[in-house]
């Protein structure tokens, strides 16, 4: 977990994250379930903001680290598929970085409907873990190994359908962002190191030494509203 928590915070920590994040709140009104909050950055601004925000993850170790770097925060341990709130007790519902873990994204969507309150908005981020474009020396296996490192995951390309999940859920003025992260420098390394090893990752610690490093990840933001 420590590891997956400093790649997360690397990443948060980015002014482009932070941007990001900032889109997020907008339109959430001043009840907010964060699912998926991991450390519960997100959570911990919300609530430092006045709003009753409320974190849940189903990792307790990520709570554990959540609670202590935000003690005034509240956070819950439940499935993004089995929230333990009352229909309609949230105006917001926020859920970054989480849906391609959940093996059946269409429920945890139909649980931010349900959570929701009439006119209440969902917000989705994401990437897509088959568009990771990285820059190498061998373009094929750079390719086969980008989609090997998303079929380990539970629903890789769950980024493009979110549009299409919250229609399906009857969510209506859904809007699309998608926000490109352009990474040039050795901190991305940690996460390269998840998708090869050997030869393929020398060359990437290579360009990075030689400020030759590239890759991009687009990220979608994408919200509706909850009607009826």
């Amino acid at each position: 977990m420590s590891t997956l928590l400093t790649m997360l915070d690397a990443l948060d920590d980015l002014p482009e994250a932070r941007d990001l994040r900032e889109r997020t709140y907008e339109s959430l009104g001043d009840t907010v379930v964060d699912v998926g909050c991991g450390g519960g950055r997100a959570t911990g601004e919300l609530t430092a903001r006045g709003v009753a925000a409320v974190g849940v993850d189903l990792d307790p170790d990520m709570l554990a680290a959540a609670k202590q770097r935000w003690p005034e925060a509240e956070f819950r341990l439940a499935d993004a598929t089995a929230l333990p709130f009352d229909d309609g007790a949230f105006t917001g519902y926020r859920a970054d970085k989480v849906l391609h873990a959940v093996p059946e994204p269409e429920r945890a969507v139909a649980e931010a409907r349900r959570v929701l309150a009439r006119n209440g908005r969902a917000v989705l981020v994401g990437q897509d873990w088959d568009t990771i474009l990285i820059d190498s020396s061998d373009p094929d296996r750079t390719r086969a190994l980008v989609h090997a490192r998303a079929d380990g995951m539970a629903t890789p390309r769950a980024g493009r359908r979110y549009r299409n999940l919250l229609l399906d859920n009857g969510f209506t003025d859904v809007t699309v962002q998608v926000h490109t992260f352009v990474f040039t420098d050795p901190m991305i390394l940690a996460m390269l190191e998840t998708i090869g090893d050997g030869d393929w990752l020398d060359d990437q610690v290579a360009r990075a030494r030689d400020d030759r490093l590239f890759v991009a990840l687009p990220v979608f933001l994408v919200s509706g509203t909850r009607v009826g």
